[in-house]
């Protein structure tokens, strides 16, 4: 995908992503995840946030009462080396800032902890305006068919070759969204907008049934079903 051209438009939506520096890994074990999710939650406030303050002074950084949202985020997805956010910003340059507090929050915890310097991630955020309701509606199942790649990363190319076991282990993964659109968790409950978003799934059901359609696809034309 191209790097972002235009402006991020208040109510519009759009699948933003980037990766490691030198395609590096940027989450090197559980602790790592979590601080990015508690990130993604900290850092959509219009309000300075200290995650040490935070921390100190609440049970769980989720109980911080952060006023109002920069974005509605409607899925999300982390991978060894890269994130997939969709999001929708809820105020002017809303989605700039939340990215760049996100950004900056985990590159500065990251580097602290591994005691190194210098950029983490490959330049600034990219995006991709989802123009349609087709292309917003496919970004649900791309970003949270991603983990495929960690047990099969030649899926694509040669088609699944376990479908329920695929299944199985994307909608189990910790460090995306579906697990939320599956069953929400009190924490998705607290990052996740999804009733600022079109309703394409009504129901658990209706995302299983997506997704099990894009893991049963023909892998030639998988990119390119659109």
């Amino acid at each position: 995908m191209a790097t972002r051209t235009t402006n991020l438009v208040e109510g519009e939506f759009y699948h933003t992503y980037n990766r490691g520096t030198e395609k590096r890994t940027i989450f090197m074990d559980t602790a790592d995840y979590i601080r990015f999710i508690e990130l993604l939650f900290l850092s959509n406030s219009t309000k300075p946030v200290n995650i040490r303050n935070v921390r100190r002074d609440y049970d769980s950084v989720y109980d911080f009462d952060y006023g109002d949202r920069l974005v509605s985020i409607g899925a999300y997805c982390l991978m060894p080396n890269h994130f997939h956010i969709l999001a929708t910003p809820v105020i002017e340059g809303g989605l700039s800032t939340f990215m760049n507090k996100l950004s900056t929050g985990y590159s500065m915890y990251f580097n602290k902890r591994y005691q190194r310097t210098g950029s983490l991630f490959q330049g600034s955020f990219r995006s991709q305006h989802a123009d349609s309701d087709e292309y917003l509606k496919y970004l649900f199942s791309y970003i949270h068919l991603n983990p495929i790649k960690l047990i099969q990363s030649d899926w694509k190319e040669v088609g699944i070759k376990d479908v329920d076991a695929a299944f199985r282990h994307v909608s189990t993964y910790q460090y995306s969204s579906l697990s939320g659109y599956l069953g929400m968790s009190e924490i998705q409950e607290k990052i996740l907008n999804p009733e600022k978003f079109p309703e394409y799934f009504p129901s658990p059901e209706s995302i299983k049934n997506e997704l099990f359609e894009w893991l049963v696809y023909n892998p030639d034309n998988i990119d390119n079903k659109l």
